[in-house]
């Protein structure tokens, strides 16, 4: 029986999905917690995304995963969402969802600098150091203190927190290098939303979420916002991705890390009214252009040696 390869058009609607979907999730987050607890909200999108992404690989077959896999989904997806994700939903309670989107690409430049300066970690070379640079710049940029109400202020705290949840996504990224998971992508990544969900609604309930929560409160925008994070953002995302990694060129799909703060920014812009000062404008020039530049490097890079990227380098806090 023949395998045909997929078509061209076939892959380009996947990764257009995967730009729009993941480039949206930022501007979903922020209504969604508009009036919903942000853990509480995270917890709930993901143990719902990750059951269902269970469920599905389970009775399609998958094996029954070990408790080795289960333990290092756990560590994961405790990096991943309770610390990444649960960051960010938090901070966007405050942070505008396109300078939130840009903050999360420096994800990428953490992992660099983690691995260069561990005595065991990849070294990079002058074009990929040079990128860290002008992203870290760009970030300066982008929350200097001296702000101005006129120039569209962004909340400090908020920000640090963002970049700090970028740093967690980091370490979880480069510890799923090595990690014993299970051979089906779909069912390791609906381990890691469970594990994740269970940290997040443990989370909610320690900081007092579940007596701030009032269900009359929820307006429909945040419903509306938490069932698109669920459909969208975690089942239709993560399967196009993963389908893209296996049949589209690691090239193409890697993309993503930096055109989805560009979709984020526009989207937020455009729906949601958020400025777009000619600082962030600049700044996000500066951080996409870092990520991008660090991207291609690295993909000549290892093409040269024949070596695919793995997914979890490639950034991206969806």
């Amino acid at each position: 029986m023949n395998h045909h390869p997929p078509s061209s058009v076939k892959i380009w609607i996947a990764i257009i999905s995967v730009y729009l979907v993941w480039g949206s999730t930022y501007l979903a987050i922020r209504f969604a917690v508009q009036t919903m607890p942000p853990f509480l909200m995270a917890s709930v999108r993901f143990l719902i995304s990750g059951s269902l992404l269970y469920i599905v690989r389970r009775v399609g077959g998958d094996p029954k995963p070990t408790r080795l896999e289960w333990r290092s989904a756990s560590i994961i997806g405790i990096f991943l969402l309770v610390g990444g994700n649960g960051g960010v939903v938090w901070a966007e309670q405050w942070v505008v969802s396109g300078v939130a989107a840009l903050l999360v690409a420096t994800a990428p430049l953490w992992m660099i600098l983690i691995d260069t300066l561990h005595p065991r970690g990849r070294k990079s070379g002058p074009k990929v150091i040079l990128g860290v640079m002008l992203g870290f710049s760009g970030i300066l940029i982008l929350i200097h203190p001296f702000q101005s109400i006129n120039q569209g202020d962004i909340d400090l705290i908020g920000a640090l927190v963002i970049l700090l949840a970028s740093f967690f996504w980091s370490i979880g990224s480069l510890y799923s290098r090595q990690a014993k998971l299970p051979s089906s992508p779909l069912l390791g990544i609906g381990m890691e939303m469970l594990a994740g969900g269970m940290g997040l609604l443990l989370l909610g309930i320690l900081s007092g979420e579940l007596r701030q929560l009032s269900w009359a409160s929820i307006s429909q925008e945040s419903w509306l916002g938490l069932t698109y994070l669920i459909v969208f953002g975690s089942l239709i995302g993560f399967t196009a991705y993963t389908w893209l990694l296996r049949t589209a060129p690691t090239p193409l799909v890697s993309t993503y890390a930096y055109v989805n703060p560009i979709v984020a920014v526009l989207l937020g812009y455009f729906i949601a009214e958020e400025p777009l000062t000619f600082r962030i404008l600049f700044a996000a020039v500066l951080v996409v252009g870092s990520v991008a530049l660090i991207s291609i490097t690295q993909q000549r890079a290892l093409r040269s040696k024949g070596t695919p990227l793995k997914s979890s380098e490639k950034g991206g806090m969806d």
